[in-house]
């Protein structure tokens, strides 16, 4: 059963410049004794007229699974709902968010509530696209989201210290890259395949541009994946190659297309269905480089059933909450040998009697995915090359 009680919430900081007050001695008097025994009770608030505080109506449920969570800031809020509707975030372009309502399929373009925004100060966007809300018409077209449900299956990224929400409630996520033009990016490929497994996804390795080079040469890749227990698929839209395992695995539930830019997302999903007519560029010559074709985030129906979120390409990917200690759990092949160390705590960096650098000198592991977790370990940033 709901339970309400009341909660203190801060506003977000003062960014206004408070005026001095000129000749501040000017009224001061040496033989005033109010001018030497300062007032006990006396309360000065230095940051201005913005740092207040509110008091909102915090809903809490002795059941758990219902209960508001750190990343469902609105089910702190009580809201009317029969006042509102159910709908699904489809695209976000600032501060507007496009939200499809549940019962009629039509398209509002809304605004969010100004408390949610208050709540959700470490995250980059209040909404992502994918998210369940329920949101207030105040238009024809045009609304206001009052409740953010409880999120699942996030595919979420650090920028600029901030959680970056790129989709939620996913059930799969496509990581494509591209074999050549701009050419495979094996550690980016590993930092997704941790973002999948944290945010609750299952991770398909896509690569695409198979046309473009002699597959062969690429097979160790392929293998290197498979036998990690991902499921990796090789693909190419101008032959056709692989395009009928794709159809079947975007024919149901949600799923998100994430990658590098110019690697042919937008490219894959026209193929899947072509009355889409997204976008597509080529590669730049100078840079070698992917241009931004997609811009925002969108969620997209396939007529053949399921959701597909076309993300846009990304030039730089940062984990998002996870401490140098726990990397570690996300590399499929430690688990095995981090047991065998001598040391409970072992980094698998330096210390001597390391079983996961045993594993690797004996080519147990494989040297790349080993880099990347150093890398990871050490907090290193990776920038697209």
């Amino acid at each position: 059963m709901a339970k309400k009680k009341k909660v203190r919430v801060a506003f977000r900081k003062n960014r206004q410049k408070r005026t001095r007050a000129n000749d501040m001695t000017r009224s001061f008097r040496q033989d005033d004794p109010s001018g030497t025994d300062s007032i006990s009770s006396e309360r000065v608030r230095a940051k201005g007229d913005l740092s207040r505080h509110r008091t909102v109506i915090h809903e809490s449920s002795d059941d758990p699974a219902t209960a508001g969570t750190a990343n469902d800031p609105s089910s702190m809020l009580a809201v009317d709902l029969s006042t509102c509707q159910p709908g699904r975030v489809i695209r976000v372009h600032g501060l507007v968010s496009v939200v499809e309502s549940e019962a009629e399929k039509k398209e509002y373009r809304c605004g969010v509530r100004r408390i949610l925004k208050t709540l959700s100060i470490d995250g980059r966007n209040v909404v992502a696209v994918g998210d369940r809300v329920w949101f207030r018409t105040t238009g024809t077209d045009e609304g206001q989201i009052e409740k953010v449900e409880g999120r699942r299956g996030t595919l979420t990224r650090g920028y600029r210290r901030r959680e970056h929400v790129i989709a939620s409630n996913v059930d799969q996520l496509l990581i494509v890259s591209a074999l050549q033009e701009p050419g495979l990016k094996l550690p980016l490929i590993d930092r997704y395949l941790i973002a999948a497994e944290k945010g609750g996804i299952r991770p398909v390795v896509v690569l695409n541009k198979a046309d473009l080079v002699d597959i062969a040469d690429y097979q160790w890749i392929i293998g290197l994946y498979s036998q990690l227990g991902y499921e990796t698929l090789v693909t190419s839209a101008a032959d056709g190659r692989g395009m009928d395992r794709l159809r079947e695995l975007l024919s149901e539930g949600v799923t998100a297309f994430s990658g590098q830019s110019g690697v042919g997302k937008s490219s894959l999903l026209n193929v899947i269905q072509p009355g889409l007519n997204l976008r597509v560029r080529e590669v730049s010559g100078w840079t070698a480089k992917g241009k931004h074709t997609t811009t925002a985030a969108e969620l997209i129906r396939i007529v053949r059933g399921g959701f597909v979120v076309d993300t846009p390409g990304l030039r730089q990917f940062e984990l998002w909450d996870i401490e140098p200690a726990e990397v570690e759990a996300y590399f499929i092949e430690f688990r095995p040998y981090i047991p065998k160390c001598k040391f409970p705590d072992c980094s698998h960096t330096h210390e001597t009697e390391c079983a996961v650098k045993d594993a690797l000198f004996r080519g147990q592991i494989d040297q790349g995915r080993f880099d990347s977790y150093l890398k990871l370990y050490s907090q290193q940033p990776f920038e697209l090359d």
